[in-house]
């Protein structure tokens, strides 16, 4: 044998034993006691855990919401009650505030002479109109049935979608001034 080969079997003699005294050292004794400890306290876990609440009881409620007014039309602005199929009074001669859609028209002031109530409305066209109870405003015969201090109720005839006639009420409110606005407190800050 020659020296070069002494060497090799020095070498991965060597090498083995570096291997074996590494693997030894990773088997400690404290890691069997490390194990069974942490089996100990799975078994018998420390502190309580509270009882799940018990679930509350609803009552199923009934909806009948079929003979109410619809959720998207506005509260208290319109209501319909079917009217008998009669055609509106076309015989009548139109009034000025008929030339106009009841959105585009505006309650500015009411007064009252004697026991006459009366208001003032803001057509587009810029000019001030004084109407009455039994007047007609709006592109949908609307006529006066009320004027209150701060607003003016009136009924419209409406075709439905079925053709008949409906009467829908509908309600102008006192509308504030940009003076009014600029000096309510909601805007100063």
């Amino acid at each position: 044998m020659t020296w070069g080969g002494r060497g090799r079997g020095h070498a991965r003699l060597g090498l083995a034993l570096a291997c074996a005294a590494l693997l030894a050292g990773c088997s400690d004794a404290h890691l069997d006691t490390l194990e069974q400890r942490l089996q100990a306290l799975r078994h018998k876990p420390e502190g309580k855990i509270a009882a799940l609440p018990e679930m509350p009881r609803y009552a199923v409620a009934a909806y009948h919401g079929s003979t109410m007014r619809s959720p998207f039309a506005p509260a208290g602005k319109t209501l319909e009650a079917l009217v008998p199929p009669a055609e509106p009074r076309v015989q009548r001669e139109r009034q000025p505030l008929e030339a106009f859609a009841l959105e585009n028209l505006a309650l500015v002031g009411t007064l009252s002479v004697g026991v006459t109530p009366s208001g003032l409305i803001r057509a587009p066209d810029g000019r001030l109109y004084r109407v009455f109870v039994g007047d007609y405003l709006g592109r949908d015969q609307g006529h006066i049935v009320k004027i209150t201090r701060r607003s003016l109720s009136l009924v419209e005839r409406v075709r439905d979608t079925q053709g008949a006639w409906r009467e829908r009420t509908r309600q102008l409110s006192l509308a504030a001034t940009s003076e009014q606005a600029a000096a309510s407190p909601q805007n100063s800050g």
